[in-house]
């Protein structure tokens, strides 16, 4: 699996994938260093190798970081793909002042084991 983040996601994912491990789910993690120009070439290179991936954004859904990602993911390495790529996102309401809820809004160590493991059930 590979598992693509960046930022304040990065410690929730590498959290993520320790539990992961412990289910016997391998997790290549890719921690963007600059958004600008992204580092295509990497993630393409590990999508062929793992043939699927989870793409962890702080950002909302809609227009993030994530979907162009996912884009060119399905651009470079659609054909190396054995399921659908999967994005870990922040819900898509204004982000809330308090700690409790800022913490239920942004993407968290659950939802992203979630998703992987969707991932690796998925035959088709």
């Amino acid at each position: 699996m590979t598992l693509v983040t960046y930022g304040g996601s990065l410690h929730r994912s590498l959290e993520a994938t320790d539990i992961l491990a412990t289910r016997g789910v391998d997790v290549e993690v890719i921690d963007l260093r600059s958004l600008r120009p992204i580092d295509t070439p990497t993630i393409l290179k590990s999508v062929a190798k793992t043939h699927r991936a989870v793409i962890v954004d702080e950002g909302w859904r809609t227009g993030s970081l994530a979907a162009e990602i996912s884009a060119q993911i399905m651009e470079g390495a659609f054909f190396e793909l054995d399921a659908p790529v999967s994005r870990v996102c922040s819900q898509e309401v204004p982000m809330p002042y308090a700690k409790h809820l800022e913490d239920a809004v942004l993407p968290n160590v659950e939802r992203i084991v979630s998703a992987v493991e969707q991932l690796v059930a998925h035959h088709g």
